[in-house]
C-alpha cells in the first residue's frame, strides 16, 4: 500500500513539473506568480516583469540586493488594473527598467487586505486620493516613500527613473521621508480608550442623523455626488432608525434609494445581481464588475426592506440576486467565488468594459419584435438610457402601473411581456464571451453571502435559501477551518494558504448567529462563540478593548491596523461589536457585553459629524438605549413558531429555541409538556409565556 501511495505522489509530482515546463514553453516569460492560486496574480504570471508575491523572502531579497520595493496592488475585476498591465507590465522596455532597479511585488488586495489597508492609507496621506491599481515604492523593509494609482506608460517610466535617481543619490532624504510617513501611518490608526461614563444618547443620535441627511439625494437616492456606491450598511441602519423612531422622512429616503438602485443599470435586469457602483447620479451606468460582497449584503438588505414594506420589487430583487450568485458564483462544493470582471471581449475581440451587458436599439428590435415598444418604454431605450457608441444600459424610471396604463394593458400582462423579453435577451447574451471569473473563495465574503441567504430565508420564507446557507456553512467548516480552531482567509483548488483576518471571523460569526436563529441548531451558536473566543485570544488590543485586523500569529507589518470606519463593507470591529452584544444576551457570564460597550464608547466621538462612516456602529446605540429582547421558544413546534416570529423585522432581538429543555441559560426551566411556549425577556427577566406569534409582537410593543 505504501509503495502505491509513493508511486502516486511521484506521478503527481512529475505531472505538475511537466505542466510547469509546458507552461513555460508556451510563454516567453514566467515569473514567481505562477506558483500562486489567486487568479489576479496568475494573470501577471507571464509578464516580463519579474514579479514576486508578498512574502518575507521578497523583502529579504530587497535588503540583500539593496533595492527598493515596487509594490503593485489590484484585483481581478479591476478595469484600470488590466489597462495598466497591458500598457506597462506587458511592455519589455518597462519591465527591464523595473527588473533592473526594483524588487517587484504583486498583491491581490482581496487576499491581502492587511497590506492593502496600510499602503492605501499611505497614498492618501501622500496625495489625498487613492484607488486601484495602487502602486507603491518602498524601502526594502516595506516603509513607503512614493505612490500612484494608474499611470500610462510614459508617465510611469518617467516616475520610476526619477525615483531610481532619488533612491541612489539622496538615500538619507528618502529614508527620512519614509520614517515620517510610517510614524504618520501609525498615528492615524490609533484608537484611544474612552474612560468616561457617558454613553451616546438617542438625542445625540437624532442630531447625527439630521446632519447626515444633509447629504441625501432625496430624488434619486444615495448621496448628492457621483460616482454612487450603494453603501448597504448605511441603508441597513437607516431602515432600523426609521422603524425604531417611526420616522417617515427617513423611511421615504430609504425606499427611494432602494427603488432607484433596483431600477438602475447598476442592477442587471437581464441576469440579476448588482455591479459595484454607478459612474453617474441616476444609478445608470455601472462600473460593470460584480462582487460577491455587494450581492451578499444587498440580498440581506432587500430582504429586511421587504419584511418592513412588503414591496414586491424588493422581493424580486432578492430572488434575482441570489439567482445570479447561484448561477455564476457558486462552487459545486458550496463555497462562493469572488467576482466577475468588468471587461469582456467585444465584437473585435478586444477586452471592453461592459461589452457583455449592453445592447443596441437594432439588436433589441430584432430580438423582441412586437414587444419592443413596451420594452423600450419600460427600460428607456431612448436618450435617458443611452450610454455611448449607440449602446444602451437598461434602466427604469417608471412604475409598472405607469407603463401598463400607457400601453393599455394590465400590470400582469406587462409583467409577462417583460419576463419573456428578458428571457430572450438572457439567452442571446449567453452567446457572448463572458466576463472573466475570479474563482478564489474568500471567507469574509462567504460570510456576507451566507448572512444574505439566511436573511432571505428568514424574511421571504424560502427553504431553498436555507439549504444553500447550510451547504455554504458546511463548506466553511470543512475547508476554511484550521487545526487550531481558527480560520483561513482563502481557498482555491482545494488549497487554503493565508491566515484569516478579523473580518473573516466577524462575518462568519454574524452569519452563524443568524443561522442559529432560523434553525435553532445549537452547533452554529457554539461555533460562533468559539470563533469569538479565538478572536479575543489572537486579535485583541488589550489597551482599549478593540480588535486588531491581523492575528498575533501573522508576520509584522508597519502597524497592526485597527479597522473602525464602515465603508462599502462594515468595519471588522463594528461587526464584532454587534456580534458581542448578541452573544452577551445568551452567554451573560462571558463579559461580551461590557467589551462591546467599551468599543462603542471608543469610536462614538466620530458619530456627530460622520454618521455614515459609522453606520454599522449606530445599531449599538439602539441596543444600549432601547430594549433588546431575548425571545426564547420551547416546545414541539418551536421551529414553526420561531419562523413566524422571525419573519417580522425585529432588529433589537435574538431568538433562541429548543424542542425540550435547552442547554443554554435562556432555555432552562421553560419546557412544559404538550405546549410550545414563547418567552419575551430582557437580560433574562421575562414576561409570562405566550403561544402565538402575534402575542409575542404585542408583548414586545408593550414591554416596559
Amino acid at each position: 500500500m505504501l509503495k502505491k501511495v509513493l508511486f502516486l505522489l511521484i506521478g503527481i509530482s512529475i505531472i505538475q513539473s511537466c505542466a510547469q515546463k509546458t507552461d513555460k514553453m508556451q510563454h516567453q516569460y514566467t515569473n514567481d506568480l505562477i506558483h500562486e492560486t489567486s487568479p489576479y496574480l496568475l494573470q501577471h504570471a507571464h509578464n516580463p516583469v519579474n514579479w514576486h508575491a508578498w512574502k518575507p523572502e521578497a523583502l529579504e531579497l530587497a535588503k540583500k540586493e539593496n533595492k527598493p520595493l515596487l509594490i503593485s496592488i489590484g484585483y481581478a475585476a479591476c478595469h484600470w488594473c488590466h489597462v495598466m498591465e497591458h500598457e506597462c507590465f506587458e511592455d519589455e522596455e518597462v519591465a527591464q527598467l523595473m527588473n533592473d532597479n526594483f524588487i517587484n511585488i504583486k498583491i491581490d488586495r482581496e487576499e491581502r487586505p492587511d497590506v492593502d489597508q496600510i499602503y492605501m492609507d499611505a497614498i492618501q496621506m501622500m496625495s489625498g486620493n487613492g484607488g486601484w491599481p495602487l502602486n507603491i515604492v518602498a524601502l526594502p523593509d516595506g516603509r513607503p516613500f512614493w505612490g500612484a494609482t494608474y499611470l500610462p506608460k510614459e508617465d510611469w517610466q518617467k516616475s520610476l527613473i526619477k525615483l531610481i535617481e532619488l533612491y541612489n543619490n539622496d538615500r538619507e532624504k528618502v529614508v527620512g521621508y519614509a520614517e515620517d510617513l510610517s510614524r504618520g501611518l501609525k498615528a492615524i490608526n490609533l484608537v484611544e480608550t474612552n474612560d468616561s461614563d457617558d454613553s451616546y444618547t438617542l438625542d445625540q443620535l437624532d442630531g447625527a442623523v439630521e446632519n447626515w441627511s444633509n447629504y441625501f439625494d432625496t430624488f434619486l437616492g444615495g448621496y448628492k455626488r457621483a460616482p454612487k456606491f450603494m453603501m448597504p450598511n448605511n441603508l441597513d441602519f437607516l431602515l432600523h432608525y426609521a422603524t425604531a423612531k417611526q420616522n417617515d422622512s427617513i423611511m421615504a429616503y430609504a425606499n427611494t434609494t432602494l427603488t432607484q438602485i433596483a431600477y438602475g443599470g447598476i442592477f442587471d435586469h437581464v441576469g440579476g445581481g448588482f455591479a459595484r457602483y454607478s459612474v453617474d447620479t441616476k444609478w445608470h451606468v455601472p462600473h460593470f464588475e460584480k462582487m460577491l460582497y455587494d450581492n451578499g449584503q444587498l440580498a440581506s438588505l432587500y430582504s429586511k426592506a421587504y419584511a418592513v414594506t412588503k414591496n414586491e420589487l424588493y422581493k424580486d430583487v432578492v430572488q434575482e440576486t441570489i439567482g445570479f450568485v447561484v448561477e455564476e458564483l457558486l462552487d459545486e462544493n458550496g463555497g462562493f467565488y469572488s467576482s466577475l470582471d468588468a471587461d469582456s471581449l467585444d465584437d473585435q475581440g478586444e477586452l471592453e468594459e461592459g461589452a457583455f451587458y449592453v445592447w443596441t436599439k437594432e439588436e433589441l428590435q430584432q430580438l423582441l419584435g412586437d414587444d419592443f415598444e413596451v420594452f423600450k418604454d419600460h427600460y428607456n431605450i431612448n436618450p435617458y438610457g443611452l450610454w455611448e457608441g449607440g449602446n444602451y444600459v437598461l434602466i427604469r424610471d417608471k412604475s409598472e402601473e405607469e407603463i401598463a396604463e400607457k400601453h393599455s394593458i394590465s400590470v400582469e400582462a406587462l409583467q409577462r411581456k417583460i419576463h419573456e423579453s428578458l428571457k430572450i435577451l438572457k439567452k442571446e447574451r449567453e452567446k457572448r464571451p463572458k466576463p472573466r471569473l475570479d474563482d478564489k473563495i474568500l471567507t469574509s465574503w462567504n460570510g456576507l453571502m451566507l448572512k444574505g441567504l439566511v436573511d432571505a430565508h428568514r424574511y421571504l420564507q424560502n427553504p431553498q435559501y436555507l439549504e444553500l446557507a447550510l451547504k455554504n456553512a458546511d463548506f466553511i467548516e470543512g475547508n476554511m477551518k484550521k487545526e487550531d480552531g481558527g480560520l483561513y482567509r482563502n481557498h482555491k483548488n482545494g488549497t487554503s494558504t493565508i491566515n484569516a483576518f478579523l473580518d473573516d471571523y466577524a462575518t462568519v460569526i454574524e452569519a452563524y448567529i443568524a443561522l442559529y436563529e432560523v434553525t435553532f441548531d445549537e452547533r452554529w451558536l457554539m461555533k460562533a462563540k468559539n470563533y469569538v473566543d479565538y478572536a479575543i485570544a489572537h486579535f485583541s488590543d488589550n489597551e482599549n478593548g478593540m480588535f486588531f485586523y491581523t492575528s498575533d500569529e501573522d508576520d509584522d507589518l508597519i502597524r497592526r491596523t485597527v479597522e473602525t470606519n464602515d465603508n462599502v463593507i462594515s468595519s471588522s470591529n463594528s461587526i464584532m461589536a454587534n456580534n458581542l452584544v448578541k452573544l452577551h444576551k445568551v452567554f451573560h457570564e462571558e463579559g461580551y457585553g461590557k467589551r462591546a460597550s467599551q468599543m462603542l464608547k471608543n469610536v462614538q466621538k466620530g458619530f456627530d459629524k460622520s454618521a455614515q462612516g459609522f453606520a454599522n456602529w449606530l445599531h449599538l446605540v439602539f441596543y444600549e438605549q432601547n430594549n433588546f429582547y431575548e425571545i426564547a421558544i420551547v416546545g414541539e413546534d418551536h421551529k414553526k413558531l420561531g419562523a413566524e416570529i422571525s419573519s417580522h423585522y425585529l432588529p433589537n432581538s435574538i431568538l433562541v429555541g429548543s424542542k425540550e429543555e435547552g442547554t443554554i441559560e435562556l432555555l432552562k426551566n421553560r419546557y412544559v409538556e404538550g405546549q410550545t411556549l414563547a418567552y419575551v425577556c430582557i437580560e433574562g427577566t421575562c414576561k409570562l409565556p405566550v403561544t402565538e406569534s402575534r402575542e409575542v409582537l404585542t408583548q414586545i410593543a408593550s414591554f416596559k
